[in-house]
């Protein structure tokens, strides 16, 4: 049963999150660190299964939460976003911040990465200044070993004056030590002391000062020098939900704010203004951490990240970046088609084979034909091309892409693309949500959080459709083999494809810069903000986690949520190619009606018709083409490729026509999956038909323009 902690009277509280509590006396536990340094591993270590994720309240940014019992007491770990700093530049690091600070954590684990230790240390010194319940976890000490750096856990404890721990969570060492220490720590057994930062004398005084006055009125809630620290800093987010945490406007109190304006003018008459003084307290906090490393930690080898750095010379390079990039996306999807082939025939066969069990089953029980149509040869017969064409792609391409997500190389693609992004007055990590685009655009919308910018994430958003997704590469793939492709000799018709959708994919790309600087431009003007972007260490990926990760976490769950979609959808094609209106069926008329327009752009009545009814899932787009030319009542398959070329050529395609509904397919309106999750992103009907209208309207003028192309120049 779900708790909030004001109804048990002690744990955490954040303006309405949600703490799952079994008893009123379970700890709560805050899970920080910077992103890349294995918390979630941390934290999926210590919680297993036991874990659910949400929103944090009123923000679009992810929470999770699990359970945890070491001893005789449980545990509700929270995992907070990973970040670099408390000093909140971004929705993330807000959250993060007010967690620490008015969520009242029993306490707090501080990951950290062994192999750069110093810098992770800045978000451990400013977590210590807020709260002394503080658990420092070195993670990766198995790496550090490997680079030859030498850590010294008790030196390292005595100078931060709070535990510290060595794990190497991914094989679950150190982890039991971990929450003994944490156990310590809110039973109070174990003491902890952290020396406070010491800044310039200026701003020393400025605190003496103010902290006396403050310290009287917070009653013990919380630091009274970190807190004169932030007034003085000026935060006027921070100081709303000091405010609202405190439950009295102390920001607003005449004696504390009459306080702070003279320090402040103090500190000005000193050329100290706002932002010089977050960046003497960021210097001073980075001098601290190099003071607290001096004595505990010695690298044998001072060239340990030369590997790194001779690999990143070629891989982040202005001259070798982009192009081993797009040699790495050609060969994730060359083993994507190739390895697709034959499960996808077999998962085909399967699933036919189950419907004539279906169909002898409705016969048996002497069910009515059109029952039978309906649930068979409708709602199944769709379900089963979205299996068998979906499922393979997608446990193929999700584990490759996680595995170089875990190796390390998806923040080099984001280095590489910043620049271009930066030009298109955009974020460059949109670079790794166009990534997720890739196996899922839903997914890719959803990855469009760890934008800060408001504009840039709407932009990222509304752009995300220009990459193609797991579920248009079957028609990419089977057009580019039929028309272009399939007179290639022998095996190398598989690396025409390759090269021919790598292409195609390239297109798609440049059409997100292209329009990421036009709606810059227009409806969404701006200028691009900063980022800190870390290039974390390689690190050998464990495939064998990876794969069954990528195919719970990813595969299946888009998998389910396309079937979800597919199953009504194939229920209204059924009846569509069923009803009929004088002789012909309600396809084939809408089919007419959508003609003049379709032959505009290069297509036809029956392949728009197809795109449309296609809205719950791209994947059905081929064999809506193939039932609408055949005039059967029913989503047909043909036996192979030559077969549908010949049909697609009898009913009048020729290379135009297969190049526009390949550019189609690049850009037309999201599925209906991709819609609902930019509604929920966005909470707003404008933004969702704005991410509808731009790469429809975009698609149809592109190939509008190459069909008109090729008729003046009399190539078609």
């Amino acid at each position: 049963m779900g708790l909030t902690a004001n109804s048990t009277g002690a744990g955490a509280v954040d303006h309405g999150l949600l703490i799952e509590k079994l008893t009123p006396y379970d700890k709560v536990v805050a899970l920080a660190g910077n992103p890349n340094v294995g918390k979630s591993t941390v934290f999926n270590g210590l919680t297993g299964l036991n874990q659910h994720t949400g929103n944090w309240p009123g923000k679009t940014v992810t929470n999770a939460q699990g359970r945890c019992r070491h001893g005789e007491m449980n545990f509700i770990m929270v995992d907070i976003p990973g970040t670099y700093s408390l000093m909140a530049h971004s929705a993330e690091e807000e959250v993060a911040r007010d967690f620490v600070c008015f969520g009242e954590p029993d306490a707090v684990v501080v990951v950290c990465d062994a192999t750069c230790l110093e810098r992770n240390l800045n978000l451990v010194l400013q977590t210590t200044e807020i709260t002394p319940n503080v658990v420092v976890c070195i993670n990766l000490m198995d790496e550090a070993k490997k680079k030859h750096i030498q850590i010294d856990l008790n030196q390292l404890s005595k100078n931060l004056g709070v535990p510290v721990v060595g794990a190497s969570a991914r094989s679950g060492k150190g982890l039991p030590e971990l929450m003994d220490q944490v156990s310590g720590m809110v039973t109070y057994q174990t003491k902890a002391a952290p020396p406070p930062i010491r800044y310039i004398k200026p701003v020393e005084d400025a605190v003496a000062h103010i902290q006396p006055v403050i310290q009287a009125k917070l009653s013990g809630k919380l630091n009274s020098r970190w807190v004169a620290l932030r007034l003085l800093e000026g935060d006027e987010k921070l100081e709303r939900s000091l405010d609202e945490y405190l439950g009295f406007p102390l920001t607003q109190d005449e004696q504390v704010s009459a306080l702070v304006k003279e320090e402040k003018d103090v500190l000005l008459e000193q050329e100290i203004d706002e932002d010089k003084l977050r960046d003497i307290l960021v210097s001073c906090i980075v001098l601290r951490a190099e003071e607290v490393c001096y004595d505990a930690i010695c690298f044998e080898r001072k060239e340990y990240l030369q590997r790194d750095r001779k690999i990143d010379q070629y891989l982040t390079s202005k001259w070798t970046g982009i192009p081993i990039m797009l040699l790495l996306l050609a060969g994730v999807f060359w083993l994507t088609i190739t390895g697709a082939n034959y499960p996808s025939a077999l998962l085909s066969n399967a699933m036919f084979a189950i419907e004539d069990w279906l169909k002898s089953a409705f016969q048996y029980f002497h069910a009515p034909l059109w029952l039978e149509g309906a649930l068979v040869e409708g709602v199944f017969r769709v379900l089963g091309w979205v299996v068998s064409v979906m499922l393979p792609p997608m446990a193929i391409f999700f584990p490759l892409f996680t595995l170089l997500e875990d190796l390390g190389y998806l923040p080099r693609v984001a280095f590489n693309l910043d620049k271009y992004f930066k030009k298109a007055c955009a974020c460059g990590k949109q670079a790794l949500t166009m990534a997720m685009g890739f196996g899922c655009n839903a997914a890719g919308i959803v990855g469009c959080r760890i934008i800060d910018s408001p504009r840039e994430r709407l932009i990222a958003i509304i752009t995300n459709n220009f990459v193609p997704c797991n579920g248009r590469f079957p028609t990419l793939i089977a057009i580019i083999t039929m028309f272009f492709a399939g007179t290639a000799l022998g095996g190398f018709q598989s690396v025409a494809s390759t090269l021919l959708l790598t292409g195609v994919v390239v297109f798609g790309v440049l059409m997100t810069f292209f329009i990421s600087k036009l709606l810059s431009l227009t409806i969404l003007k701006g200028v691009p903000s900063s980022f800190t972007l870390e290039l974390p260490p390689y690190r050998k990926p464990q495939i064998g986690k990876t794969i069954v990760r990528s195919v719970f976490d990813r595969t299946l769950f888009v998998l389910g949520r396309a079937v979800a979609v597919a199953a009504p959808a194939g229920l209204v094609i059924w009846i569509m190619a069923n009803i009929t209106v004088g002789s012909s069926s309600l396809l084939a008329v809408c089919a007419g009606f959508l003609d003049p327009f379709a032959r505009l752009i290069g297509l036809d009545g029956v392949i728009l018709m197809a795109f449309v009814l296609g809205f719950p899932a791209n994947e059905i787009v081929i064999p809506i083409i193939i039932m609408a030319y055949l005039s059967t009542g029913s989503i047909s398959d043909m036996e192979n490729l030559t077969q549908l070329k010949d049909l697609l050529v009898n009913n009048g395609w020729t290379w135009l026509t297969a190049v526009c509904t390949m550019l189609f397919s690049l850009m037309h309106w999201p599925c209906s999956t991709t819609c609902m999750t930019i509604k929920k992103e966005t909470q707003s009907f404008k933004w969702t038909a704005v991410s509808f209208l731009v790469p429809t309207v975009t698609g149809i003028i592109i190939c509008f323009v190459v069909a008109s192309a090729a008729r003046l120049l009399h190539l078609a």
